[in-house]
């Protein structure tokens, strides 16, 4: 596509936003809504709208060429991202769900399930590719360096392996013998039969051709017919054509021109940075000691004018206030040294208080609070996103929304823009300067003016210290200060503790919208969500903030995610899909991959520094708990005891709460088996729980026929998908993955052309494994419905959800019973 499709691209979502900002920033504030699905609604649909935005803003921002507009769609890519976030929470805390079915507000805006799957940024790996190859180098090189530093030499075979290999060879002897004897036997069968043909004669050559003839034709017959018949069915459009099952030379050229045109945005790229570093010299040889020589100019006229309007000069403002910026904000010099009068006088009410005078204003603020009562209703909560948004948008409606650029067809950058933005660097580089000169001026003329007085010299102002606001946080101690951050990283490596994340995508992970939520929900039914709702919110809480700097710095905070599910619906699957798609860490830290690592209290303290603080440095980074609900055993079981397996239960919480915002490290556990583990424990470190079902009728259909073609087979009208889907209720992802690879052997392939696949070929397979039963599918429900949130759907659904909790008995002394 050309410049100006993306460019077109780029102003639809720019309107769309300008809407939205209009409708979320009102002049007057909007009133609390008391209707709880109103609320939701609304909320839902700004949502919707946002993912439009966000799945526009991302083609544009892939594809735009040019540099400088490149730079103001990331500001509010981020934004609209950040915002995205901030809707699903808020949609999160009146619903009381993590999955939402909002099938009206699609109707409504005439969109389909596919438009609002939430795309995953292409910039979050193609911009850290060449930090992804080295980090792969060096987890090789550390892999080679162990491997390396093995003992060589022969290792002594044990009794099991070596009768092995004395069985193996020895049925290979015989197998040739007997090989040997079946040629034998088949060249005196063949002599025999030759001898026999000899004999016939005409007639009996010509009934033999007869005969191949006849099985000829009915064969070349039934295939004609069979062609004309699956024709037909395509041109009816009931049946998918080869075409829709290959590579479309239509959407490789397409690939093509998107690659050629990601080349020449890193081209464009290099050179807007060379003109960058050009044109700043430039401008702070022409234009620096001007601009220098007019600051001093105007910041001396300022003394004179204080010193005329007040009496004495004034105090000059220091660099955490805004330096000399302050200065010439349209205010006359009396206006200025009554703001700066008026900072100091706040400074010092912010001074620690005593005890009686806190509790005095403490009390005041509770009156304060029972007098002016909020209106009673469903608010959204404060975003810190708007403000960003609607500054990007207000710069992108100044200078690019009308701008010309019919002269820029190779849309490079433009110069007079990079004078503009370097040219308010260079005043803020050269203001700093000017202002340590101007300082040391002003002293020397207060000084003059005191000795023509007979007064004693004032000295310059002390700086004021500033308030203690509360106790010095005890500073984390650094127990590996002395190593590198290489060195580090090789011994997680060597010690298996950070692994290299497997290469897959996210859609990879196969399974459609949930067409019956809504229905279900309006008749009181918790629905199970589907696998494309799971793809939806690993998006959302994981690789999103994963990816964005920004966007993790300010959106809601997630520490960490615990998936649960049954074995192979593919948790382990999406933590590698994570770590693909944000190019993160990979540190494993599940209690099997523990044993005998790191042994005693110091060791294991040592090792949750050493991980967390390379996952800091080196972010964004996953740390991956496997068998979570081990680390949190009600009770330990005899045969695991000597693994120890609830080592990290106190340290890794302690590791957790120094994760802050813009630290892009997240905890992930997944589990099959929960409720083993300790409620409340559990949900007290994984903030976030994700029920991870086996996959609906309408997942099956999908993934069965990708599945078949991705591993080679083709689709016919002989397999029945639908059959095929309907009869493998209960399976899982994992066993349809090993059933397809199972049945669709090199030979099976070659087979295809005569023999084409059909549904029985997998039933088979498909009855040698076990399904995940109803049962095992209602114990993880039940255990989800204890889980915080799950307590509050179970209440909002039976309308309590405004009841407080039962309160906690106390003892006679007025504290809380329970275990010392």
């Amino acid at each position: 596509m050309a410049h100006s499709t993306y460019n077109k691209l780029w102003a639809e979502a720019q309107n769309e936003l300008s809407c939205l900002l209009t409708e979320e920033l009102p002049d007057q504030p909007l009133k609390p809504e008391k209707d709880r699905v109103v609320f939701f609604q609304r909320v839902a649909t700004m949502y919707v709208r946002y993912v439009q935005i966000f799945r526009q803003l991302e083609v544009a921002y892939d594809q735009i060429v040019h540099p400088q507009k490149m730079r103001a769609i990331r500001g509010i890519l981020d934004g609209v991202m950040g915002r995205v976030l901030e809707l699903k929470n808020e949609m999160v805390e009146k619903e009381f769900s993590e999955y939402h079915y909002m099938d009206d507000v699609i109707q409504d805006l005439k969109l389909t399930p596919a438009d609002i799957e939430i795309p995953i940024p292409r910039y979050f790996a193609n911009e850290r590719g060449n930090i992804l190859s080295e980090r792969n180098m060096a987890i090789y090189s550390a892999i080679g360096k162990v491997e390396r530093n093995k003992a060589p030499g022969p290792q002594a075979l044990k009794l099991e392996e070596a009768i092995k290999i004395i069985q193996v060879s020895e049925r290979a002897r015989q197998g040739r013998l007997r090989a040997r004897f079946m040629r034998e036997i088949q060249r005196d069968e063949e002599r025999q039969q030759k001898a026999k043909d000899s004999e016939l004669g005409p007639a009996a050559f010509d009934q033999a051709a007869v005969c191949i003839q006849k099985v000829w034709k009915g064969f070349v017959q039934r295939k004609k017919t069979k062609w004309e018949r699956e024709e037909e069915m395509i041109f009816l459009g009931m049946a998918m054509g080869p075409r829709h099952f290959q590579p479309c030379a239509t959407v490789a050229a397409a690939d093509a021109i998107e690659q050629r045109r990601r080349q020449k945005q890193r081209e464009h790229e290099d050179d807007y940075q060379k003109a960058t570093v050009s044109v700043t010299g430039l401008l702070r040889e022409s234009e620096g000691p001007d601009m220098k020589e007019t600051l001093k100019d105007q910041i001396r006229q300022w003394f004179f004018e204080c010193r005329d309007a007040t009496g004495s000069f004034p105090e000059y403002p220091e660099e955490e206030d805004g330096g000399s910026a302050i200065i010439f904000a349209e205010k006359t010099p009396q206006q200025l040294m009554d703001e700066l009068a008026a900072k100091e006088e706040e400074d010092a009410s912010k001074a620690p208080k005593g005890k009686e005078e806190r509790m005095d204003k403490g009390k005041k603020d509770k009156g304060k609070g029972e007098e002016e009562e909020e209106e009673p209703g469903l608010k959204m909560l404060p975003s810190a996103f708007l403000k960003d948004l609607e500054a990007a948008h207000k710069s992108y409606a100044e200078t690019w929304e009308n701008r010309n650029e019919d002269g820029n067809f190779s849309q490079r950058h433009d110069m007079e823009l990079i004078k503009e933005e370097k040219r308010k660097e260079l005043e803020t580089e050269i203001r700093k300067q000017v202002d340590e000169l101007m300082r040391q001026e002003l002293a020397h003329w207060r000084l003059a003016v005191d000795k023509d007085k007979g007064g004693k010299a004032k000295g310059s102002p002390k700086k004021k210290k500033g308030t203690k606001s509360g106790k010095k946080k005890k500073k984390e101690k650094d127990l590996t200060s002395f190593r590198t951050v290489e060195s580090l990283y090789q011994e997680l490596v060597k010690e298996g503790l950070l692994k290299k994340a497997e290469d897959i995508k996210l859609q990879d992970y196969l399974g459609d919208y949930s067409y019956l939520g809504t229905t279900l929900r309006q008749n009181d039914i918790e629905p199970m969500p589907s696998l494309s709702d799971v793809r939806q919110l690993i998006t959302l809480y994981a690789i999103v903030p994963l990816g964005s700097q920004a966007v993790h710095e300010n959106a809601p905070l997630v520490k960490a995610i615990l998936l649960v599910g049954p074995a192979g619906v593919g948790k382990k699957m999406l933590v590698h899909a994570i770590c693909r798609e944000t190019g993160a860490n990979l540190f494993n830290l599940s209690p099997l991959n523990l044993v005998g690592k790191y042994p005693g209290r110091n060791g294991l303290q040592m090792m949750v520094h050493m991980v967390f603080k390379v996952a800091k440095i080196m972010q964004p980074s996953v740390v991956w708990i496997g068998d979570a609900e081990k680390m949190f055993y009600k009770k330990v079981p005899k045969e695991e005891k000597e693994l120890d397996p609830k080592r990290l239960k106190k340290d890794l919480p302690k590791a957790m709460k120094a994760i802050k915002p813009g630290d892009r490290v997240l905890v992930i556990g997944t589990t099959r088996e929960p409720f083993h583990a300790d409620l409340k424990s559990i949900c007290k470190v994984f903030s976030k729980i994700v029920l991870i079902p086996r996959p609906d009728y309408a997942s099956r259909f999908v993934m069965w026929r990708e599945l078949i073609v991705r591993n080679g087979g083709e689709m016919s009208s002989a397999l029945d998908i639908s059959s095929l889907a309907k009869i493998s209720d209960g399976y899982t992802q994992g066993q349809m993955v090993e059933v397809v690879r199972g049945l669709l052997t090199e030979r099976r392939l070659q087979q295809l052309q005569r023999r084409p696949l059909t549904a029985a070929e997998f039933v088979s397979p498909l009855a040698k494994m076990d399904p995940v039963f109803q049962a095992e599918e209602e114990a993880l429900k039940d255990w989800y419905a204890k889980t915080p949130m799950g307590r509050k759907r179970v209440k909002a659904a039976s309308g309590k959800e405004g009841e407080d909790e039962p309160p906690v008995k106390a003892g006679k002394d007025g504290k809380k019973k329970g275990k010392k």
